[in-house]
């Protein structure tokens, strides 16, 4: 067997098994951020730092409501009133706008028939921190992403899960399609423009309370979906 002077057979060897380096920085795993995402839930932590969250914000309006002109919160309501953790996990943290979603715990499991359906408990330490709001004779207000055409089945998702009562429920023109911000900023800015303080906004979306109009802000955890 003939072998060429220039490339010896180890170095030969180096250059066919070394990778070339051919990726500046890939982007984190889709795969693994879905099993840190469920580990993250079910190990209980997301809950404990979840209920952290309400704590202060309880805290904070124990504080401040008795010293506030007609005070006000505003709340979200997915994933910072009522989990769709059932509806998340079927889907395995996709997002399934139509179909049905009769096969829980398996999926698919349609986002607009499982709002319909108005399946989705209460955090119980949200519902705590808006007991306490009533009790203070603090006002609250529900801002969501959430359409119109969806109110009759929030409102009975709402009363099902233990909140009977509410000073507003502000919820998305159907044919609205503005970013969050957008819509919540200004919304936040008409319930001012009524006389409230708004004490504190809660959510669990950056976008829920960027652009003022609220002496506090509670951001909540979730690390299960992004709404810009």
């Amino acid at each position: 067997m003939i072998r060429s002077s220039l490339f010896p057979i180890g170095v030969l060897a180096l250059s066919v098994l070394t990778p070339v380096t051919a990726y500046a920085e890939q982007p984190s795993n889709v795969g693994d951020a879905i099993m840190t995402a469920r580990a993250y839930h079910d190990s209980g932590d997301y809950q404990r730092d979840f209920d952290a969250v309400i704590l202060q914000a309880r805290q904070t309006l124990a504080r401040d409501a008795a010293h506030t002109r007609k005070p006000a919160i505003v709340l979200d309501i997915d994933e910072t009133t009522l989990s769709n953790w059932d509806e998340i996990r079927a889907d395995d943290f996709g997002y399934i706008p139509n179909g049905p979603c009769d096969s829980l715990p398996k999926g698919p499991c349609g986002a607009v028939a499982w709002e319909q359906s108005g399946r989705a408990p209460a955090f119980v330490s949200t519902r705590a921190l808006i007991e306490d709001a009533y009790n203070q004779h603090v006002a609250v207000f529900f801002v969501t992403g959430r359409h119109e055409n969806e109110r009759a089945a929030t409102e009975r998702n709402l009363r099902a899960a233990g909140i009977p009562r509410w000073d507003g429920l502000y919820l998305r023109p159907d044919d609205s399609h503005v970013r969050a911000g957008a819509y919540k900023t200004p919304t936040r800015a008409s319930i001012e423009a009524k006389g409230y303080t708004i004490v504190e906004s809660l959510g669990d979306q950056p976008s829920d309370l960027t652009g003022g109009h609220a002496e506090h802000t509670f951001l909540l955890p979730n690390p299960f979906y992004r709404v810009p």
